[in-house]
């Protein structure tokens, strides 16, 4: 009975000294805010003043779970996240009782479905493509849905390792990013594009230009099939990549070429390449150094560079065009950008994409040029919109992101990703186990890949390839249902 009398007397002092403390700390805080003179809310309202800061911070996630309905959120919804999830996992993805999204709207994309559509029998495999065919190693790429630039360092170990290891799986391709190449993208078997950007990461001199020596070493492994000049980025044109100090960690630094711990910042373009000349110069420079295709990325915006471009293929001889073009939309994303940058410059995919495709076109270049096209395409809606308009291939970074469990924390640029994907912090990475994601990686390409079949043989298709202008709509802000194809005469009828 003493004992427990004692826990009991013991108790209570705890709770009284906790009283006092917090009191203590309250007074603490109210003498701190009503003295300071930066925050007016604080200083008007002391103490309760500072719930706002942790209510602006929560917001964003309680609009996701609790606020927001299926089609409001930005840059993705929950209904498209929804569909992403439910393919990375395998599950079902139908519905029923009707559509949630306004079909009415202007914008939206609907499809020509036929009045005889294709038969199980008539389906047919999608076939290869080649690219390079000046090249002394050709690639030729089956999947038209692959998983688009992402450099390590941006994203962390884990991420990277299950995207190679998913690619792999799915017999897509992956390509690497600005950031260099690392182990964890050669580990999985994928087949890899090297990107090279402004600050040629992984094939720099001390000095930061172009080393031959290192593009033959990079060219080398097998698994490299192509090289990407990039030239700007959706999310932020005009500006180099950006890679936070606090994720610059040692073997970032050495893959990359740079000190640790200081912010990885890529100048805005190529100091070699001012021009479509120079561009042309530098890709034919690298194609002859590696023996392997060499195409370039771009956000479009002004585009009377891509007549000057074209005119000096055609001068030169269409045997010194890049082998492959990437248009990225200004809707791309990215885990760092000035938001004056990623909300206000470059052109939306959906008006970029059906100019590039119509000029190369006119030029007489599409069959010697593949396109590939790159911004906000999650959905097999948006990727078989994608082949209308003359893509030859599509590629995806947020739509693998959430299949590797992301969640829209907006929080890339942070090292505080809660799901492990663009964090450097080993308590947060350990959430994100490869080989499980890995398998979801793979699901959600094989599905895109089922579905996007699925709207082309409803349109009367034998696979997605086959898709053009004619088999998509646009409803215009008159409410009227306009085809594509009168929208954007398509002036050739094959791509390749």
């Amino acid at each position: 009975m003493n004992n427990l009398i004692l826990v009991t007397e013991l108790i209570s002092g705890l709770v009284a000294i906790g009283l006092v403390a917090g009191l203590i700390w309250l007074i603490v805080m109210y003498v701190q805010d009503v003295t300071q003179k930066k925050h007016a809310v604080r200083r008007n309202f002391p103490v309760i003043g500072r719930f706002r800061y942790l209510f602006e911070q929560m917001g964003e996630f309680f609009r996701q779970y609790f606020f927001a309905m299926d089609r409001e959120e930005m840059p993705f919804n929950r209904a498209e996240r929804s569909w992403v999830y439910r393919a990375a996992k395998n599950l079902d993805s139908t519905i029923a009782f009707g559509s949630t999204q306004n079909l009415a709207a202007t914008g939206s994309i609907i499809f020509a479905n036929c009045a005889f559509p294709a038969l199980e029998k008539d389906s047919a495999t999608v076939g290869k493509i080649e690219i390079g065919p000046y090249c002394l190693q050709p690639y030729a790429a089956s999947s038209f849905f692959n998983v688009s630039a992402m450099s390590y360092g941006a994203l962390s170990t884990p991420a990277v390792r299950a995207l190679s290891k998913g690619a792999a799986k799915a017999g897509c391709w992956l390509n690497i990013g600005e950031g260099g190449l690392s182990s964890y993208h050669l580990e999985g078997g994928a087949d890899l594009i090297f990107q090279i950007g402004t600050a040629k990461y992984g094939v720099r001199t001390l000095d930061g230009k172009l080393s031959d020596e290192k593009l033959r070493s990079v060219a080398a492994h097998a698994q490299v099939k192509m090289f990407e000049i990039k030239l700007s980025q959706g999310a932020k044109p005009g500006k180099g990549g950006i890679l936070p100090a606090v994720k610059v960690n040692e073997e970032i630094a050495g893959i990359r070429g740079i000190p640790v711990g200081q912010a990885s910042i890529s100048p805005n373009g190529h100091p070699e390449i001012s021009s479509p000349a120079e561009l042309l110069d530098m890709i034919q420079h690298v194609r002859d150094v590696t023996g392997k295709p060499v195409g370039c990325k771009a956000v479009i915006g002004a585009y009377d560079w891509l007549d000057t471009l074209f005119e000096e293929i055609n001068a030169r001889g269409e045997q010194t065009a890049p082998d492959f073009i990437t248009i990225d939309g200004g809707d791309g994303g990215t885990g760092a950008a000035p938001q004056a940058l990623m909300d206000n410059v470059g052109l939306v995919l959906k008006q970029s994409l059906p100019l590039v495709v119509d000029k190369l076109n006119t030029y007489g270049l599409r069959g010697r040029v593949k396109v590939i096209a790159s911004g906000k395409l999650i959905t097999p809606a948006n990727v078989a919109w994608a082949l209308c308009m003359g893509a030859d291939f599509v590629n995806s970074a947020r739509g693998f992101m959430f299949s590797l469990g992301c969640i829209q924390a907006l929080q890339c640029n942070k090292n505080t990703c809660p799901t492990g994907v663009t964090t450097h912090d080993p308590d947060l990475q350990k959430g994100l186990v490869p080989e499980n994601k890995a398998e979801r990686v793979a699901h959600y390409a094989k599905n895109m890949v089922k579905e996007v079949c699925v709207i082309a043989h409803s349109c009367g298709v034998a696979e997605p390839r086959l898709l053009r202008r004619q088999h998509a709509n646009y409803v215009s802000s008159e409410g009227n249902v306009v085809p594509l194809n009168v929208m954007f005469p398509d002036k050739s009828v094959e791509k390749t």
